[in-house]
């Protein structure tokens, strides 16, 4: 599937889904459980907001990150609060915020336009004896 989100919508979107998360104990109401629940969401906003500030995008602060790697920290960012309700045994106390704020990060880093999981790879460059791939088409390579 080819993705569709523009960069600068989903930066836009991580800054506010960053302060929703920080926010998110004293917002549903689940801060007097503490622990895990409470830590979890505050600590995966505070990087998704570190991220989005120093991402190579258009609302970026100070560009350091490439784009692709803040896709990809922000889709373990996602996939952590997915599961941490049911890693850390708060299931029965609170879970929605968790998981819907969980899947939303999951699925736009998957479906934002450069991401590295539904880009197609590029042909890699022979130079100088060693291949490479051009620098400049955006694209990290493992």
């Amino acid at each position: 599937m080819k993705p569709f989100i523009p960069t600068t919508f989903y930066v836009l979107i991580q800054y506010l889904g960053g302060l929703l998360l920080i926010t998110s104990p004293w917002v549903f109401g689940f801060v007097d459980i503490g622990g895990a629940s409470y830590f979890i969401p505050v600590l995966m906003g505070i990087l998704l907001m570190l991220i989005a500030v120093f991402s190579d995008s258009k609302l970026g602060i100070v560009p350091v990150f490439p784009m692709q790697m803040n896709l990809l920290l922000a889709m373990f960012a996602g996939f952590l609060l997915l599961v941490g309700p049911g890693l850390y045994s708060f299931t029965s106390k609170v879970h929605w915020p968790h998981h819907l704020l969980g899947a939303l990060f999951f699925l736009l880093a998957i479906f934002t336009q450069g991401s590295p999981f539904t880009t197609k790879t590029h042909e890699q460059l022979p130079e100088a004896g060693m291949t490479s791939t051009d620098a400049h088409e955006g694209r990290l390579m493992v």
